[in-house]
């Protein structure tokens, strides 16, 4: 079942810039990925789904309400966390925490203060001076406390060290067994990769790749790493069908990619040739990313 809809979505500012006839779905108990470097249009998306933005042509719902249409009832079953943070700074973190919390009208503050503890908040201190990953910590509880049943991430773990995001990445799997529809758009790879069940990726206001996690990991192309003994052996092999995606004469090492049906080929070719060690090198979702952006400079 579909909860999230997002169906030819137009919002040009140039001919370049915005999105341009864009369609996802995120299903329900699903993690959706949305990477893309800055500027493809993620938060675009992102601000339709919210109700910020009323889209040129196309269409953007959740729970089958319309985005734009009817955001107030849409809202109502969102958790959202923006990749750009901005807090009222006369307040404090649990005064906003308990201010959003009398506005959702929740019963018990029993949610946010399991997540001021795991996240090992100190919300007590003026927003005004937190750090960066203090902040985004009363983002988190802010988006989750209230149980909705649909989260959209804008880069999570922005500012957070490596252990909170191992808890934020532990936080999302859990929300996801209890049915949650989640879309993240995130910068840190691994992330996606342990936490999506599907994964778009947007170029220039478009997807160019919608796939699931797996496929990745599955891919029929496999990347192996040899090493040689001697550069004169490296030349040999350099000279043969295989072209190298990577060559790194001081170490004698190149790195190929071809597909399952080759190996037998590539094989044949480092039976005449002295090698000192071949390893496979497992396929990656940074890998298949840059795959896209071939020679573009590129932020992400």
């Amino acid at each position: 079942m579909s909860i999230i809809q997002v169906e030819k979505l137009t919002k040009s500012f140039t001919t370049t810039k915005g999105i341009f006839n864009l369609s996802l779905t995120v299903n329900q108990g699903e993690v959706f990925g949305f990477i893309g470097p800055n500027g493809a249009g993620k938060t675009t998306t992102i601000r339709h789904l919210l109700g910020f933005t009323k889209p040129q042509s196309g269409k953007a719902s959740i729970l089958n309400l319309d985005c734009w249409s009817q955001s107030q009832q849409v809202q109502r079953h969102l958790g959202y966390l923006p990749a750009e943070i901005a807090f009222p700074e006369n307040m404090t973190g649990m005064h906003l925490i308990r201010y959003l919390s009398d506005l959702r009208k929740l019963r018990n503050m029993k949610k946010a203060e399991e997540l001021i503890h795991r996240f090992e908040l100190d919300p007590s201190g003026k927003l005004s001076r937190m750090s960066k990953g203090t902040k985004q910590k009363v983002g988190i509880v802010c988006a989750f406390m209230h149980d909705p049943e649909i989260l959209i991430l804008d880069e999570p773990t922005t500012g957070l060290d490596p252990l909170m995001q191992a808890v934020f990445i532990n936080l999302v799997q859990e929300e996801k067994l209890k049915g949650r529809s989640i879309l993240m758009s995130s910068h840190v790879f691994e992330e996606i990769e342990s936490t999506c069940d599907r994964i778009g990726i947007i170029k220039q206001g478009r997807i160019i790749s919608n796939m699931r996690t797996e496929e990745i990991r599955n891919s029929s192309k496999r990347t192996y790493a040899i090493e040689f003994f001697e550069r004169t052996d490296m030349a040999l092999f350099e000279n043969d069908a295989f072209k190298p995606k990577e060559v790194d004469s001081e170490v004698g090492r190149v790195v190929i990619e071809i597909e399952d049906s080759k190996i037998n080929e590539l094989l044949r070719a480092l039976s005449t040739i002295n090698v000192k060690s071949m390893r496979e090198v497992p396929s990656s979702l940074e890998e298949h990313f840059r795959g896209y952006y071939k020679g573009e400079q590129i932020d992400v």
